[in-house]
């Protein structure tokens, strides 16, 4: 078994000698981190292991919340904590519906600032996990027959197979043959298995599913 990577935690500021002591406190904790003067040089160095990033608001060039934003459109699944000395309130309450883990001031308390960082990390692993359990049922999915995703989406829906059997134009011990064939391949006991595996799916990371099933 490949062990996970270790997480490392970004530093993103402009200021030369808080970035080094912010890294110097971290590593003190027992984090491994990475340094970045500006937004731009961070994007230019994607990350290869989980973590999350420490980002102030105001540095030269794009802004701590431009790179937010960047963040999320790339979908490194990084969460983002603030720590800025000169944040105001409408910067925070942007900051937060981006899905900042916090909005910290300068200075900060040593374990104000570890808290977050608990907090930010375990909720990447909350999430990396979600996105392991989309993956599954998607691949399940692949399975079917195009059938077998008529009555998939019909059984989701709430249908009985007397009314499967009408709207598919097939005997009920038909539909109950295509229904065994769906639980099997979605690997599920339970039609609430089935909802919560249609659910998953249905999440963020399948933009544009559509009704019957993931195209993937």
């Amino acid at each position: 078994m490949i062990p996970a990577k270790a997480p490392v935690i970004h530093v993103v500021d402009d200021d030369d000698s808080f970035r080094t002591a912010l890294s110097r406190l971290l590593k003190a904790a027992g984090y491994a981190t990475q340094q970045h003067r500006s937004a731009g040089e961070f994007l230019l160095d994607p990350p290869g292991a989980p973590g999350c990033v420490l980002l102030d608001v105001h540095m030269p060039g794009p802004s701590g919340l431009d790179l937010q934003e960047a963040i999320a459109k790339r979908g490194d699944g990084l969460p983002v904590i603030f720590l800025t000395g000169h944040g105001d309130v409408r910067q925070s309450v942007r900051a937060m519906r981006g899905g900042a883990v916090n909005f910290l001031t300068k200075p900060v308390e040593r374990q104000e600032l570890l808290a977050a960082i608990e907090e930010a990390l375990a909720r990447q692993r909350a999430q990396a996990a979600d996105a392991g359990r989309r993956r599954e049922a998607a691949r399940r999915y692949a399975r079917l027959t195009a059938r077998e995703r008529e009555v998939f989406a019909l059984v989701v829906s709430g249908k009985i197979n007397k009314q499967i059997g009408a709207a598919l134009g097939v005997s009920e011990r038909t539909v109950k043959a295509h229904r065994a064939q769906v639980m099997e391949k979605m690997e599920v006991g339970s039609v609430a298995e089935l909802v919560q595996a249609d659910g998953l799916m249905r999440e963020r990371s399948h933009p544009g599913r559509p009704a019957e099933g993931p195209t993937e």
